[in-house]
């Protein structure tokens, strides 16, 4: 069983920058593949960024140029920093964990919320216009 800390997020003027970090338990966090989703309020979970074992990247494409997953795998914690923040980035943003056998060592990263077996509890992002 892995358990998913975030931490961070807050409340920002648009074009503000948040970041929120997400800590695992267990000693085979290397071998996940690690997302952030965000869900707003009357919408569907929505994949945000992953990233794999060795740090190859997957971004939504509303937030690439603007967010950046990264990981440290002697920390267990994922990371993802939030720049030009807009209004409809405001949401509850959810860390989660793919154990797929290999998905995370081959850069296998879905953007699919049914694929990821472990969820943290989330964390609130708003951004204010």
């Amino acid at each position: 069983q892995v358990q998913l800390v975030e931490s961070g997020g807050g409340l920002v003027q648009a074009g503000g920058s948040l970041s929120v970090s997400c800590a695992a338990s267990g000693s085979i966090f290397r071998n996940y593949v690690m997302a952030w989703f965000r869900q707003a309020p009357g919408k569907e979970r929505e994949f945000v960024a992953g990233i794999s074992t060795y740090s190859s990247s997957r971004y939504e494409d509303s937030v690439k140029g603007r967010f950046t997953i990264s990981r440290d795998n002697t920390k267990n914690t994922v990371y993802l920093q939030m720049n030009s923040l807009e209004p409809e980035d405001t949401a509850v943003y959810y860390c989660a964990a793919d154990a797929r056998f290999g998905a995370a060592r081959f850069g296998d990263i879905s953007f699919l919320a049914s694929q990821y077996d472990y969820w943290g509890q989330g964390a609130q992002v708003t951004v204010s216009s």
